[in-house]
């Protein structure tokens, strides 16, 4: 099950999914009916035969059509081969944040060809208690197309010895929040998590009916976006983010002004009464007033004569 999710480090939504299969026919368990290929079973069936890197493409280029969009893709090292992280940023023009494998596969470094393993060993590493062990500038190439890309070295914390590599297309920033961003992507650990342990995604269906398993599927990811939408109004103090804090500005701007204006008109009220000046000298005695206010108060005053 290759699965694609949105989060914003606070709510996870699984946006899509696909049923891999086997891609030769003695492979299959059943070959089932044969169906329209411009069908939605048709489609789901051919598109389940290709490699899960393409596949992964594929859903990604589906959820921007449908008008989902993201700043990274964020992925494990099963998916960080160059093609994929070159068809990402040149064809649906997403930068990608990914674990690297540490196998041959070589980038471009100071002019030569290495793999992660090489250039992690010709580098110097930072000492202390830092974030991250080395980070470097290469080329990531395939096909005669390149793009750069920084590599950030950071310890396994369950390894100590060993250490872990990080890929970011995006080399505008910085090493921790390259760390940072990466971070988000277990996100989708914990909601594999729970689909398994409590929305019954392995035990509840048990047949071999290709449909009838994506209908199963549907149904438990609809069950976990009904619960990350509660658990974001009940545990999210942000609300409707900067919308709710510019209404409670505005709120408040209000409520201040309007009350600085009863204040003052009391009080030339009871100057009028008492001294009996006449309206020159009120006049006057006002500005004199309003000049020995802070700044704030003043400028929240002229505010409340412009709207009157």
């Amino acid at each position: 099950m290759l699965t694609l999710g949105w989060s914003d480090g606070n709510s996870f939504l699984p946006v899509s999914y696909s049923l891999l299969s086997a891609a030769e026919d003695r492979n299959l368990l059943c070959g089932g009916k044969q169906y329209d290929g411009r069908s939605l079973a048709g489609r789901r069936r051919r598109q389940s035969r290709h490699k899960a890197t393409d596949v992964m493409v594929e859903l990604i280029h589906s959820a921007q059509h449908a008008g989902i969009t993201a700043k990274y893709v964020l992925f494990d090292n099963w998916f960080s081969a160059p093609k994929t992280i070159l068809e990402l940023k040149k064809q649906e023009h997403l930068d990608t944040i990914a674990m690297m494998k540490k196998s041959k596969t070589k980038y471009r470094y100071q002019g030569e060809r290495r793999n992660v393993k090489e250039i992690y060993g010709r580098n110097k590493k930072r000492r202390g208690r830092s974030r991250y062990l080395l980070s470097v500038l290469v080329e990531i190439e395939k096909d005669g197309e390149s793009i750069p890309a920084k590599l950030v070295f950071v310890r396994n914390k369950s390894k100590r010895k060993d250490w872990l590599a990080l890929v970011s297309t995006d080399t505008s920033i910085s090493e921790e929040e390259i760390i940072r961003i990466y971070g988000k992507r277990w996100d989708i650990e914990v909601f594999f998590k729970a689909c398994k342990s409590y929305l019954k995604l392995v035990k509840e269906y048990r047949g071999i009916s290709y449909d009838a398993m994506c209908a199963h599927v549907a149904i438990v990811f609809a069950r976990y976006m009904l619960l990350s939408v509660a658990q974001r109004e009940n545990e999210d103090d942000k609300t409707i983010c900067e919308l709710c804090f510019c209404l409670l500005d505005e709120m408040e701007d209000i409520t201040f002004s309007h009350s600085m204006c009863i204040i003052i008109d009391a009080l030339m009220e009871t100057v009028m009464e008492y001294f009996h000046i006449t309206e020159a000298q009120l006049e006057e005695f006002t500005a004199s007033f309003v000049q020995r206010l802070p700044k704030y108060m003043q400028d929240a005053l002229e505010r409340r004569e412009i709207a009157a």
